[in-house]
Protein backbone atom coordinates (compact mmCIF):
# COMPACT_ATOMS: atom_id res chain seq x y z
CA UNK A 1 0.00 0.00 0.00
CA UNK A 2 2.61 2.29 0.89
CA UNK A 3 4.38 2.32 -2.81
CA UNK A 4 0.70 3.01 -4.15
CA UNK A 5 1.43 6.47 -1.96
CA UNK A 6 2.06 10.05 -3.68
CA UNK A 7 4.77 11.85 -1.14
CA UNK A 8 4.73 15.39 -1.35
CA UNK A 9 7.33 17.79 0.38
CA UNK A 10 6.30 20.84 1.82
CA UNK A 11 9.03 23.98 2.28
CA UNK A 12 8.04 26.93 4.23
CA UNK A 13 8.94 30.46 3.00
CA UNK A 14 11.64 32.98 4.08
CA UNK A 15 12.50 32.16 7.99
CA UNK A 16 9.12 29.75 8.29
CA UNK A 17 9.09 26.83 10.06
CA UNK A 18 6.88 23.85 8.96
CA UNK A 19 3.92 24.63 11.48
CA UNK A 20 3.06 26.57 8.60
CA UNK A 21 1.30 23.44 7.07
CA UNK A 22 -0.10 22.37 10.39
CA UNK A 23 -3.59 22.60 8.75
CA UNK A 24 -3.14 20.85 5.74
CA UNK A 25 -4.66 17.78 5.60
CA UNK A 26 -4.45 15.73 3.01
CA UNK A 27 -6.43 12.30 2.19
CA UNK A 28 -4.28 9.70 3.95
CA UNK A 29 -5.11 7.10 2.10
CA UNK A 30 -3.63 9.24 -1.01
CA UNK A 31 -0.63 10.95 0.46
CA UNK A 32 2.11 10.92 2.86
CA UNK A 33 3.24 14.54 3.78
CA UNK A 34 6.75 15.20 4.74
CA UNK A 35 7.89 18.46 6.28
CA UNK A 36 11.65 20.36 5.06
CA UNK A 37 13.02 22.70 6.94
CA UNK A 38 15.63 25.56 6.47
CA UNK A 39 18.89 24.96 7.77
CA UNK A 40 21.87 27.55 7.91
CA UNK A 41 23.65 27.84 5.19
CA UNK A 42 27.45 27.91 4.59
CA UNK A 43 29.59 30.73 4.20
CA UNK A 44 28.90 32.26 0.12
CA UNK A 45 26.99 29.01 -0.57
CA UNK A 46 25.33 29.61 -4.07
CA UNK A 47 21.51 29.21 -3.42
CA UNK A 48 22.28 26.67 -6.15
CA UNK A 49 24.25 24.58 -3.71
CA UNK A 50 21.80 25.07 -1.19
CA UNK A 51 19.21 23.56 -3.53
CA UNK A 52 21.47 20.05 -3.81
CA UNK A 53 21.84 20.07 -0.82
CA UNK A 54 18.28 20.26 0.77
CA UNK A 55 17.63 18.15 -2.81
CA UNK A 56 19.27 15.33 -0.48
CA UNK A 57 16.93 15.12 1.90
CA UNK A 58 13.73 13.81 -0.60
CA UNK A 59 13.56 10.00 -0.05
CA UNK A 60 11.46 9.23 -2.36
CA UNK A 61 10.71 9.21 -6.54
CA UNK A 62 8.61 11.03 -8.22
CA UNK A 63 7.54 13.08 -5.82
CA UNK A 64 5.60 16.37 -5.31
CA UNK A 65 7.49 19.55 -4.01
CA UNK A 66 5.38 22.72 -2.56
CA UNK A 67 7.09 25.86 -1.49
CA UNK A 68 5.74 29.34 -0.15
CA UNK A 69 7.37 32.16 -1.22
CA UNK A 70 10.99 32.17 -0.48
CA UNK A 71 10.57 28.48 -0.55
CA UNK A 72 8.97 28.43 -3.79
CA UNK A 73 11.87 29.56 -5.25
CA UNK A 74 14.41 27.37 -3.81
CA UNK A 75 12.16 24.15 -4.78
CA UNK A 76 12.66 25.76 -8.04
CA UNK A 77 16.28 25.39 -7.83
CA UNK A 78 15.47 21.70 -6.41
CA UNK A 79 14.00 20.77 -9.67
CA UNK A 80 16.95 20.96 -11.44
CA UNK A 81 18.35 17.78 -9.15
CA UNK A 82 15.19 15.77 -9.41
CA UNK A 83 12.47 14.03 -11.06
CA UNK A 84 8.96 14.73 -10.02
CA UNK A 85 5.54 14.22 -10.33
CA UNK A 86 4.87 17.86 -9.84
CA UNK A 87 6.01 21.31 -8.64
CA UNK A 88 3.70 23.48 -7.22
CA UNK A 89 4.53 27.23 -6.16
CA UNK A 90 2.32 29.09 -3.25
CA UNK A 91 2.59 33.04 -2.12
CA UNK A 92 5.68 33.39 -4.98
CA UNK A 93 7.44 34.20 -8.48
CA UNK A 94 8.47 31.94 -10.97
CA UNK A 95 11.22 34.17 -12.09
CA UNK A 96 12.89 37.38 -11.64
CA UNK A 97 10.68 39.56 -13.70
CA UNK A 98 7.92 38.67 -10.81
CA UNK A 99 9.00 40.27 -8.59
CA UNK A 100 7.95 43.47 -7.18
CA UNK A 101 9.57 47.02 -8.07
CA UNK A 102 10.81 47.85 -4.31
CA UNK A 103 12.85 44.34 -4.49
CA UNK A 104 14.36 45.15 -7.99
CA UNK A 105 15.50 48.67 -6.57
CA UNK A 106 16.72 47.09 -3.62
CA UNK A 107 19.02 44.52 -6.02
CA UNK A 108 19.83 47.87 -7.69
CA UNK A 109 20.93 50.05 -4.56
CA UNK A 110 22.00 46.74 -2.16
CA UNK A 111 19.90 48.43 0.17
CA UNK A 112 18.92 45.20 1.50
CA UNK A 113 22.25 44.46 2.77
CA UNK A 114 21.51 46.95 5.77
CA UNK A 115 18.23 45.13 6.85
CA UNK A 116 19.67 41.84 8.12
CA UNK A 117 21.45 42.73 11.08
CA UNK A 118 18.29 44.42 12.41
CA UNK A 119 15.94 41.92 12.01
CA UNK A 120 17.57 39.03 13.83
CA UNK A 121 16.98 41.66 16.86
CA UNK A 122 13.95 43.09 15.87
CA UNK A 123 11.40 40.47 14.87
CA UNK A 124 8.74 43.49 13.88
CA UNK A 125 11.04 44.67 11.15
CA UNK A 126 11.67 41.44 9.65
CA UNK A 127 8.33 40.39 9.60
CA UNK A 128 6.82 43.59 8.62
CA UNK A 129 9.15 43.37 5.36
CA UNK A 130 8.03 39.95 4.80
CA UNK A 131 4.50 39.82 5.16
CA UNK A 132 4.21 43.40 4.55
CA UNK A 133 2.05 46.37 6.81
CA UNK A 134 -0.58 43.79 7.78
CA UNK A 135 1.81 42.34 10.56
CA UNK A 136 0.89 44.78 12.89
CA UNK A 137 -2.53 43.61 13.38
CA UNK A 138 -1.35 39.76 13.62
CA UNK A 139 1.80 40.21 15.23
CA UNK A 140 1.82 37.37 17.73
CA UNK A 141 0.16 34.91 15.33
CA UNK A 142 3.40 35.50 13.03
CA UNK A 143 5.79 35.35 15.54
CA UNK A 144 4.79 31.86 16.32
CA UNK A 145 5.64 30.99 12.51
CA UNK A 146 8.76 32.83 11.89
CA UNK A 147 11.60 31.20 14.09
CA UNK A 148 14.60 31.21 12.26
CA UNK A 149 16.55 33.64 13.24
CA UNK A 150 20.16 33.53 12.28
CA UNK A 151 21.74 36.13 10.61
CA UNK A 152 24.37 34.52 8.71
CA UNK A 153 20.31 32.48 7.33
CA UNK A 154 18.85 35.76 7.21
CA UNK A 155 21.59 37.34 5.04
CA UNK A 156 21.98 34.59 2.86
CA UNK A 157 18.08 34.32 2.28
CA UNK A 158 17.48 37.91 1.43
CA UNK A 159 20.33 38.42 -0.95
CA UNK A 160 19.23 35.02 -3.35
CA UNK A 161 15.25 36.12 -2.68
CA UNK A 162 15.96 39.97 -3.78
CA UNK A 163 18.72 38.89 -6.19
CA UNK A 164 17.75 35.42 -7.84
CA UNK A 165 18.56 35.25 -11.60
CA UNK A 166 15.98 33.03 -12.79
CA UNK A 167 15.06 34.36 -16.12
CA UNK A 168 13.06 31.31 -17.88
CA UNK A 169 9.88 29.54 -15.70
CA UNK A 170 9.97 25.99 -15.45
CA UNK A 171 7.56 24.12 -17.56
CA UNK A 172 4.76 22.36 -15.91
CA UNK A 173 5.11 24.35 -12.59
CA UNK A 174 1.85 24.84 -10.77
CA UNK A 175 1.61 28.60 -9.43
CA UNK A 176 -1.14 29.30 -6.67
CA UNK A 177 -1.82 32.81 -5.84
CA UNK A 178 -3.70 35.15 -3.72
CA UNK A 179 -4.74 38.50 -5.90
CA UNK A 180 -4.29 40.22 -2.26
CA UNK A 181 -0.85 39.61 -1.45
CA UNK A 182 1.07 42.63 -0.41
CA UNK A 183 4.87 41.14 -0.77
CA UNK A 184 4.38 39.98 -4.68
CA UNK A 185 1.46 41.72 -5.84
CA UNK A 186 -0.52 39.66 -8.31
CA UNK A 187 -0.45 42.46 -10.63
CA UNK A 188 3.14 41.38 -11.57
CA UNK A 189 1.99 37.34 -11.78
CA UNK A 190 1.11 35.83 -14.83
CA UNK A 191 0.08 32.60 -15.33
CA UNK A 192 -1.77 31.42 -12.05
CA UNK A 193 -4.43 29.70 -10.00
CA UNK A 194 -6.06 32.72 -8.39
CA UNK A 195 -6.95 32.85 -4.63
CA UNK A 196 -10.03 34.95 -4.22
CA UNK A 197 -9.13 36.84 -0.97
CA UNK A 198 -5.86 35.34 -0.58
CA UNK A 199 -2.74 37.14 1.32
CA UNK A 200 0.63 36.31 1.45
CA UNK A 201 0.17 33.96 4.38
CA UNK A 202 -3.26 32.02 2.94
CA UNK A 203 -1.34 29.08 3.45
CA UNK A 204 -2.11 29.42 7.39
CA UNK A 205 -5.39 31.17 7.07
CA UNK A 206 -7.23 29.74 3.76
CA UNK A 207 -5.98 26.28 4.45
CA UNK A 208 -9.37 24.95 3.57
CA UNK A 209 -9.12 25.78 -0.03
CA UNK A 210 -5.59 23.88 -0.21
CA UNK A 211 -7.27 20.88 1.59
CA UNK A 212 -9.74 21.16 -1.17
CA UNK A 213 -8.22 21.89 -4.04
CA UNK A 214 -4.08 20.10 -3.74
CA UNK A 215 -5.23 16.65 -4.43
CA UNK A 216 -7.18 18.01 -7.10
CA UNK A 217 -4.22 19.67 -8.51
CA UNK A 218 -1.99 16.67 -8.11
CA UNK A 219 -3.90 13.92 -9.20
CA UNK A 220 -4.31 16.15 -12.67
Amino acid sequence: MNQELIHIYLMPGMAANPSIFDNIDLPKEKFKVHLLEWFIPESKETIQQYAKCMSNKIEHENVVLLGVSFGGVLIQEMSRFLNLRKLIIVSSVKNMHELPKRMKLAKVTKAYKLLPTQFVSNFESFAKYAFGDTIKKRFKLYKKYLSVDDKRYLDWALHNMICWEQEEVVPNIIHIHGDKDPVFPIKHISNCITVKGGTHIMIINKYKWFNENLPKLILS
